[in-house]
């Protein structure tokens, strides 16, 4: 029996989309949280917890896309052709806050504010952006043959629209958990203070989007309520509702570390239930990973590249992580 290339590939693009959402997910969660803490001193002390580390989390999302270039060229050419303006939206959002990110340090005071918004505007911008690719994507592309044959405006619905604010609350309660992790006094009360409401509205927007892709998909529905699967993945929903409460009651006790690996793991439930809902395809509704994937040789030739890169990116990831790790003091670096 062969080595499945397309399963193999399709798994290091998700671990790779999913090590995205986790390390820029908080890092884009901070900018959402900007226009909520008036403050300079705290506001800079938001930006100090990541400017060791966030232009390196970008490099997942790179990291994603060359993959899924390489392995399933289809997908990659039907996904960017249906969703090419909001990518674009993406992308110049995520510029905008990386150039707001350098030049609110060296700025004049007299224009730090004018890089605080434009911060904060990229995040939501660029947060928004991949929210709607996200609903976008689970209502699917029409697609004949090798070709992208909806319109170019197909990504705008409610529901996508709905997907964009949804991961903006999301991204907002990453961010807010971190800042507990990593601050002190009045910024981490602040924190806790914002951390409950949007814990409860990503729990809602869980909720909606839980109901709303069944009753609008039929196949998503005949997969997670026809027996035995219902049995299988019960326990998907169940999590979420505990994992909430357990966000909740860490709050309370001000663990500093728990509420924001109890989101990781919040997130991580939403994403396997993405993935139940939609598997095996990776162009829904209908184009499986083995139809859209490459030649067998090219997808073991650029394996090995891959084989040999991730290890060097987690290294340097854990290690940057671990040299900063720690509390940031207002107006002081890691300590």
């Amino acid at each position: 029996m062969g080595i499945d290339l397309p399963l193999i590939w399709i798994l290091i693009i998700a671990f790779g989309v999913m090590m995205y959402v986790v390390m820029d997910g908080f890092d884009l969660g901070i900018g959402i949280l900007f226009p909520f803490v008036r403050d300079r001193v705290d506001r800079d002390t938001m930006i100090n917890t990541v400017a060791p580390v966030w232009d390196g989390n970008e490099t997942w999302l790179v990291l994603g896309g060359a993959a899924l270039l390489a392995a399933f060229p289809l997908a990659y050419s039907v996904l960017l052709s249906a969703l090419y303006l909001p990518l674009v939206l993406m992308l110049a959002g995520l510029i905008w806050r990386g150039v707001a990110f350098e030049f609110r340090f060296k700025s004049h005071e007299l224009h730090k504010s004018f890089w605080n918004q434009a911060f904060s505007w990229g995040s939501y911008i660029a947060t928004f952006s991949q929210g709607v690719c996200l609903g976008a994507f689970i209502n699917g592309f029409k697609v004949t043959g090798p070709s992208y044959q909806g319109g170019a405006m197909d990504w705008l619905t409610p529901f996508s629209l709905f997907t964009g604010v949804g991961l903006v609350v999301a991204y907002a309660l990453l961010g807010s958990t971190w800042l507990i992790m990593k601050t002190e006094g009045t910024l981490q009360r602040r924190m806790i203070v914002l951390a409950r409401p949007v814990t409860f509205a990503l729990l809602a927007v869980i909720g909606v989007i839980s109901l709303w892709t069944p009753l609008t998909h039929p196949e998503v529905a005949t997969r997670w309520l026809s027996l035995p699967n219902l049995f299988y993945f019960s326990p998907v929903p169940l999590l979420v509702l505990a994992t909430t409460w357990a966000i909740l009651s860490a709050l309370k006790r001000v663990i500093h570390a728990t509420p924001f690996l109890l989101t990781l793991f919040l997130m991580l439930l939403g994403y396997s239930g993405f993935a139940i809902s939609l598997w095996p395809n990776i162009i829904p509704p209908g184009v499986s990973i083995r139809q859209a994937a490459g030649p067998a040789e090219s997808l073991g030739f650029t394996l090995v590249g891959a084989l040999l890169i991730i290890p060097v990116i987690l290294a340097y990831t854990s290690w940057s992580y671990f040299v900063f790790r720690g509390k940031v003091k207002a107006g002081e670096g890691y300590h």
